[in-house]
């Protein structure tokens, strides 16, 4: 008999029952697992102390048997790695209500909440509220926006085979069929051509960063994204860049700490999605590029660990530094929220929960309240 455990993973038990067999054999009495059992259910365990840590439940990720009644509860079509939920996406397929739906999709336009972080240098610049930097960031926004929906076109297109080898990237439009391979091709290039050309308009600054996004972006997609440790310093670069190019599009002067704060927070949020994806090939053995093989759980947690520990210090350093400058108690109170959400969001992490940072963000209602009290400490301690 074959059931299948809570991650998904198939176990096979003796006729009696798994509980049965194990406490006969505790006992001396009984029926004895037969040796391919055993390798079976030691292999889920060693599976689970690596992929399950921090988990909810207990650390075993509760028991390997889930009731039928329970699956039924929790409804497959709402289950985004069931077999219902692709079948009913993929029904629209060839349909042109499922193309515009499917390319509005793509954009992934939830996603550009991570744009923000081009207000976020005039903002600390204590320049946001004159109008003319804000019509620089709010382009630089939108450019940022156009880029990055044209590089999701382009790296979901290269990677349709795998993706469709996925639980729940098999449900991306392309990899679905909603959107045809020389369609997703064709709007990436007016997406990223426009991008360039709106940003030469605003300032030669706002096109260089741009550009550079945009070829970092593509080496990425066309196969740095294999490679160990150089595929989590480009997608944190990307977070970087949208800090410089705020500043850049307005022409501001920002302090190094805003920099490396960006940079080593977007780190450790981005070691927290890899560890998140690891965790769940773990779980189902889904197919993974080679450089999520490469790393294990214990080293992501290294990394977002020194991460979060180093975005703590510089931000505790650079609002002393603000106190000095503009004569406001305001900075280091921030200090709070700030390590309170550095924390809250590590508690995802540990869970290996934290998938794309800006879903984290939007759901957790804690963080986004943590996240409005250190902006209203910044803004009292650069404006007032």
């Amino acid at each position: 008999m074959a059931d299948k455990n809570e991650t998904g993973a198939t176990v096979s038990e003796p006729e009696n029952g798994l509980d049965e067999a194990a406490t006969n054999g505790a006992s001396g009495n009984g029926k004895a697992v037969t040796e391919t059992d055993a390798d079976q259910v030691r292999n889920e365990v060693d599976s689970d102390s690596e992929g399950s840590i921090g988990s909810e439940g207990g650390g075993s990720a509760g028991a390997l048997e889930e009731p039928e009644q329970k699956k039924a509860d929790t409804g497959d079509e709402k289950d985004k790695s069931s077999d219902a939920y692709h079948a009913k996406v993929t029904a629209k397929a060839g349909t042109p209500a499922g193309l515009v739906s499917g390319l509005i999709k793509e954009l992934r336009p939830k996603q550009w909440v991570k744009n923000v972080l081009v207000l976020a240098a005039p903002f600390t610049a204590g320049a946001l509220l004159q109008p003319s930097v804000v019509l620089d960031a709010a382009l630089a926004f939108v450019v940022f926006s156009m880029a990055a929906s044209g590089i999701y076109f382009i790296n979901d297109a290269i990677d349709v085979e795998s993706d469709r080898q996925h639980p729940t990237k098999r449900n991306r439009p392309i990899a679905a069929g909603l959107i045809p391979l020389p369609i997703a091709w064709g709007v990436s290039v007016l997406l990223l051509g426009g991008s360039l050309a709106i940003s030469a308009g605003v300032s030669y600054g706002l096109l260089t960063v741009m550009a550079v996004y945009i070829a970092v972006q593509l080496g990425y997609c066309f196969g740095l994204k294999h490679q160990p440790v150089i595929d989590l310093c480009i997608v944190a670069s990307g977070f970087l860049l949208r800090a410089v190019a705020g500043g850049a599009a307005a022409g501001l002067e920002i302090t190094q700490w805003f920099y490396i704060v960006v940079a080593f927070g977007s780190l450790f949020m981005v070691a927290g999605k890899r560890y998140a994806e690891v965790k769940l090939a773990a779980e189902t053995g889904a197919k993974i590029r080679k450089s999520l093989k490469a790393y294990s759980p214990s080293y992501l947690r290294f990394v977002w660990a020194i991460a979060a520990a180093i975005t703590i210090m510089t931000y505790c350093l650079w609002a002393y530094d603000i106190r000095e400058i503009e004569q406001s108690r305001w900075g280091i109170i921030s200090i709070i929220p700030m390590v309170i959400a550095i924390l809250r969001y590590a508690v995802d992490v540990d869970k290996g929960v934290a998938g794309e940072p800006e879903e984290v963000a939007l759901k957790d209602k804690v963080l986004l309240v943590l996240g409005a009290c250190l902006a209203g400490c910044l803004f009292l301690a650069y404006y007032l």
